[in-house]
């Protein structure tokens, strides 16, 4: 048994997912904007924006909130997980709420638009993270391997702690 620290590599490996996801968002967003401005004007591409600009906004906060719980308060991650996400639904019900108070989705932003710039922006976040989540490389189980500076001949006489003939029987 060592004393080595743990590899903080699942921090970094939920950093590319993240990255992923929102870079995707972002050329999916654009992408919708040009073609909405191209197809109905600048009203449709400004709605567009907004709408993928609210989901990636949502999308974000929510992961950096709940991977820093998880980081460091592992036993509250799912309250914290269950919390954020009602917050988030109840931001973005007043964002919505806000923009038809202010006549902004009649005017100068097309609620169709805004819709579908969601829905565009939702799905390139879920592809994002399927992809990012099935690219890294992350071990089903940790085995404690000997330390490099142990003999070969104390390697081999004794098993790790992960091997089945060093774990004792109850009565054994």
């Amino acid at each position: 048994m060592t004393s080595t620290a743990r590899p903080t590599g699942n921090r970094e490996r939920s950093s590319r997912v993240l990255v992923l996801a929102g870079v995707g968002v972002v050329l999916v967003v654009a992408a919708t904007a040009v073609v909405a401005g191209l197809v109905t004007g600048a009203p449709a591409a400004r709605g567009a924006l907004v709408g993928g600009g609210i989901a990636l906004a949502f999308f974000l906060f929510g992961s950096l909130v709940v991977n820093t719980a998880t980081r460091l308060a592992p036993q509250q991650a799912l309250l914290v997980a269950l919390t954020t996400y009602t917050l988030q639904v109840v931001l973005v019900a007043a964002v919505f709420v806000a923009l038809s108070a202010s006549d902004a989705l009649g005017s100068s932003l097309s609620a169709g638009w805004v819709a579908i710039g969601v829905i565009a922006a939702t799905a390139a976040w879920m592809v994002g993270q399927l992809v990012g989540s099935a690219r890294a490389r992350v071990p089903a189980y940790d085995i404690d391997l000997p330390s490099t500076h142990e003999s070969s001949s104390d390697s081999s006489s004794e098993p790790t702690s992960g091997s089945p003939s060093r774990r004792s029987e109850a009565g054994a």
